[in-house]
């Protein structure tokens, strides 16, 4: 386990670092905000509302499903010996990854009917072709993560929570930090490209207040184009990034205020699955139910000891 993942910030560490507030008592709850329902808000504010305040649910999708289990397969890759690593014990897991998902979540079971098993198949073929290509990137013999699927939060000065889930946390004998994530789709257009260094500079924001050492690396794998993006932040950028997770925060509260969700119809709106209940679609948005918590707010729990998988 990666020392002080969610502890505050280590003593006697070079960057200036301003200590956070008192950690709020366990069963208390408190605002807090990922870069995932970030994204959602700067997107689309209504999508925004849809999913974090009605909590709407969404029909999932073949690609999306698919990319669980691809990122399921690439966790428990490492825990093999590294020998082991190879690219046929990868697709190997495939199938019992995707059985397992389908017991948590029996609903991805509707994307392949009973019937004909050929789509299944060509599914399950084109999530081993992806894993095929990481082995084209990377050598994960050489590789041993400090943590898998690690939950990073960090409480900043002005009580708001930044929390995630980074798919890998490499840290090197120097105490230098590498943050890895997988995409399972294309290396975006340039047009896209800043929506995707966002989440990875909120990633290193988080890790940055945590333990005061701002990660020297940002690598974003894109299994289905087999690029590689590599980043190196500076504390001066994750400042900017601060500033504008708060000034994104104020948005939210005052869009809560105001009742003012907004759609935002772009290219994106082809695969949302609120059109039917969105304005811009000619739809009308449902009441917010009784008891929605207007904010995203969650539980405070103390820190568990697998908040990171250890590599």
């Amino acid at each position: 386990m990666v020392d002080g993942m969610r502890t505050a910030t280590d003593p006697g560490a070079d960057a200036p670092v301003s200590p956070p507030p008192a950690t709020p008592a366990p069963g208390a709850r408190r605002a807090s905000l990922s870069p995932s329902r970030a994204a959602d808000f700067m997107q689309c504010p209504l999508l925004y509302r849809f999913r974090v305040v009605d909590r709407l649910p969404e029909a999932p999708s073949a690609a999306a499903v698919r990319g669980t289990v691809v990122h399921a397969v690439l966790e428990r890759l490492f825990d093999l010996p590294p020998e082991q690593r190879t690219a046929p014990a990868a697709r190997g897991m495939v199938a019992a990854q995707w059985e397992a998902l389908r017991e948590r979540e029996p609903d991805v079971a509707a994307l392949f009917p009973d019937g004909d098993p050929a789509p299944l198949q060509e599914w399950l073929l084109s999530a081993e072709a992806l894993l095929e290509r990481y082995f084209q990137l990377e050598d994960p013999r050489r590789l041993e993560p400090a943590g898998r699927e690690v939950r990073v939060e960090a409480l900043l000065d002005d009580g708001l929570v930044l929390r995630g889930i980074v798919d890998r946390l490499d840290v090197a004998p120097s105490g230098d930090l590498r943050v890895v994530d997988y995409k399972t789709g294309k290396a975006p257009s340039q047009l896209f490209e800043a929506k995707a260094l966002f989440q990875m500079r909120f990633y290193a924001l988080v890790l940055w207040r945590l333990k005061g050492v701002v990660p020297r690396q940002l690598q974003l794998v894109y299994l289905g184009s087999g690029d590689v993006l590599r980043y190196t932040p500076d504390e001066a950028e994750l400042l900017a990034t601060e500033r504008k997770v708060k000034a994104l925060w104020a948005a939210i509260e005052r869009a809560t205020a105001a009742g003012d969700w907004r759609p935002s119809p772009g290219k994106l709106c082809k695969w949302c699955d609120h059109q039917v209940r969105c304005p811009a679609f000619g739809g009308t948005p449902p009441p917010l139910p009784e008891g929605a918590v207007p904010l995203p707010v969650e539980p405070v729990a103390p820190a568990a000891p697998d908040d990171v998988r250890p590599g």
